[in-house]
């Protein structure tokens, strides 16, 4: 069997039961990072083989990790942080897996956007994860006004060093929308920050340290209109009435 076994975003107590069993029963570990999948290892006193699997040997990788599961031994796949397959390798092993017929399965746990998504305050009954944007500002213009007219709550992944021309970039496509940033979950130094996309960046100069990975999750659009928030759930349903 293949199990996708999602793992904590920070906190370790966040593992699940189920998860720990699984990595105390399969034959071998796959990891997006061997080091960092070690420690989390260690923390729980699990001892298992390790080989890599990252978007860089991925399909090599992949082929392996299939033949081992045809050999009848049991693989799980974890990534630094996380459900595998989001933002993270897995989606190529999970094809390739069905086209082997390959029994599989997941077993649930932490993903960083839905966190975020609850914790911003905005809309949460119907949404869009974008993942990662392109780096560069032309290509990531570009990314934005695939949805700048969508009524979803919009959320995207963004590093440190690429934040305030995120920030810039999503203010000129989308307009002054409330949105909300999130770093750090279920870490000792937590953070989420609520405003508009202009408050959000114009307070970025005063954090001189932004480190680890951001969630930046943005309202959508209303119906008909550019760049301006949607109404309120409640409101709607009280205009109805």
């Amino acid at each position: 069997m293949l199990y996708l076994v999602a793992t904590p975003i920070g906190n370790l107590n966040d593992i699940t039961l189920r998860a720990l069993e699984i990595l105390r029963s399969v034959d071998i570990v796959a990891s997006e990072d061997t080091r960092k999948t070690g420690m989390l290892l260690k923390h729980f006193d699990i001892q298992k083989p390790q080989m890599a699997f990252h978007e860089h040997n991925e399909q090599r990788a992949g082929q392996r990790i299939e033949d081992l599961l045809k050999q009848g031994q049991s693989v799980a796949v974890v990534t630094d942080a996380g459900t595998p397959g989001i933002s993270d390798p897995g989606f190529t092993l999970v094809r390739r897996a069905i086209q082997a017929e390959v029994d599989f399965t997941m077993i649930p746990g932490p993903t960083a956007f839905v966190m975020a998504l609850v914790l911003s305050g905005l809309p949460v009954h119907s949404f869009t994860f974008r993942g990662f944007p392109p780096r560069k500002a032309v290509g990531r213009r570009k990314f934005f006004e695939v949805d700048r007219e969508a009524p979803h709550t919009l959320i995207y992944y963004e590093s440190p060093y690429r934040l305030d021309g995120f920030l810039k970039d999503a203010l000129e496509v989308f307009g002054d929308r409330p949105a909300a940033l999130a770093n750090d979950l279920t870490k000792m130094f937590e953070k989420v920050e609520r405003g508009t996309l202009s408050t959000l960046l114009a307070a970025l100069p005063q954090q001189t340290k932004l480190k680890g990975e951001y969630i930046v999750v943005i309202e959508g659009a209303a119906k008909n209109t550019r760049g301006k928030p949607a109404p309120d759930l409640e409101e709607e349903e009280e205009e109805e009435e």
